[in-house]
């Protein structure tokens, strides 16, 4: 019998262990998905490979190599994904894991209700929803907030002559990241001289990534939205639920250019 219960025992352990390293595991791959790690992890799972394939046919030279430059690859790792890596620690700390983030439809209203009031009053304005794409490098440039999201919050940020007025705002992870944010401009030569920096910023920034970028303009006070490197002018308030609810631009209402 009580080999029996030291047998199930060992079981469960196994069976614990492996469900902790797979939670491990995807934690690490949904933390990396959308940034450069990602494309450096599959560099170093191609070395492995190969010291590997080298380490079974006894390539002496090839395996020798590669055990020196091992110490080497690791510190470069930490080295070049510092920021990455003390934002991981920083979620374990509770900053994201451990807070309860708000409901989807909150956000969203409080967003439509932000701009439409900054469309009203002709404030313009520039904001960017993170997708699957982190935009964590470009929320470094600004002031950073991790605020939650309001309408009264994003009308203070953009009123004409606050210190963080002159800048983008990203949301992250349902929260208000940073403001004042720098965005690259678009260098598309077919755009129009006369488009303003905010539209050639929300372009810009959809083009290197896949947030979803809204623009209140100043002189009109339209808002329109750059996804995917294209710029859907004119939109109503049942066009920016319609795409904040689904998460993509694939048919508003509004007029598209770019």
């Amino acid at each position: 019998m009580s080999g029996f219960f030291l047998g199930t025992w060992d079981l469960v352990r196994a069976l614990l262990e492996i469900g902790i390293l797979w939670a491990f595991y995807y934690w690490v791959l949904v933390f990396i998905q959308g940034t450069m790690a990602i494309q450096v992890l599959r560099g170093v799972v191609v070395l492995l490979l190969v010291a590997l394939v080298a380490g079974l046919l006894q390539f002496e030279v090839i395996a020798w190599l590669f055990e020196k430059l091992a110490t080497v690859i690791a510190v470069a790792f930490i080295v070049i994904f510092h920021p990455e890596l003390r934002r991981g620690l920083a979620r374990i700390g509770g900053e994201t894991i451990f807070r309860l983030a708000p409901r989807r439809e909150e956000v969203v209203e409080e967003i439509i209700k932000g701009m439409l009031a900054l469309s009203r009053r002709r404030i313009g304005a520039i904001l960017a929803i993170e997708q699957q794409t982190s935009l964590a490098s470009y929320a470094e440039s600004g002031v950073t907030m991790d605020a939650a999201i309001s309408s009264e919050l994003l009308q203070t940020l953009f009123m004409t002559g606050t210190p963080l007025h002159d800048g983008g705002v990203v949301i992250s992870q349902r929260r208000l990241a940073a403001a004042a944010c720098l965005f690259p401009l678009s260098e598309n030569p077919q755009l129009s001289k006369t488009m303003g920096t905010r539209h050639r910023a929300a372009l810009g920034l959809s083009e290197e990534t896949d947030a979803l970028v809204i623009v209140v303009s100043e002189e009109t006070g339209t808002i329109s939205m750059a996804v995917k490197g294209k710029l859907t002018k004119d939109l109503e308030r049942e066009d920016l639920a319609r795409i904040l609810y689904d998460g993509a631009a694939d048919s508003p209402s509004g007029r598209r250019t770019g």
